[in-house]
């Protein structure tokens, strides 16, 4: 079980060519486990719906729509059952700690590591970049279209 942290979303929908694209794209397939609270779905949604990122997307606004429908159906509902804050630097990324932590994820799936760790290591979090990601999984980059 992973988390992915809203920068992943944002790379993958900025560029077709990265490996963020090839995590958003086998998460709308099914073909990756992640999980995610109510909190990290809305802010999905509220930083995928800013214009400064949707005139930078390769999606339109009705598009970013069904893509959200989209993850909402596949990503594993995780409720919050016990709060951990503070722990992090930018409370910004305490809603996507608090679901790996409440998802039993074994990574968190981010641009920014430094802003984790080394906090996450006491949960038993690993904290891994796009590219690390598809390292370790290399059959994501496959196309099953």
């Amino acid at each position: 079980m992973l988390v992915i942290d809203t920068n992943v979303l944002v790379a993958g929908l900025r560029s077709r060519n990265g490996a963020s694209f090839h995590i958003l794209k086998a998460l709308g397939e099914g073909r990756l486990l992640a999980a995610a609270s109510a909190a990290l779905l809305f802010e999905y949604e509220a930083v995928l719906r800013r214009d400064d990122q949707l005139s930078a997307f390769w999606l339109d606004e009705t598009e970013i729509d069904t893509l959200l429908g989209v993850l909402a159906s596949k990503l594993y509902p995780t409720p919050i059952h016990f709060e951990w804050r503070p722990q992090l630097t930018d409370p910004g990324d305490e809603k996507v700690l608090e679901t790996a932590i409440n998802a039993a994820a074994r990574a968190i799936v981010t641009h920014n590591t430094s802003d984790f760790i080394p906090n996450t290591l006491r949960f038993g979090i690993e904290v891994i970049t796009p590219a690390e990601l598809l390292r370790q999984q290399p059959e994501l980059m496959e196309d099953k279209q």
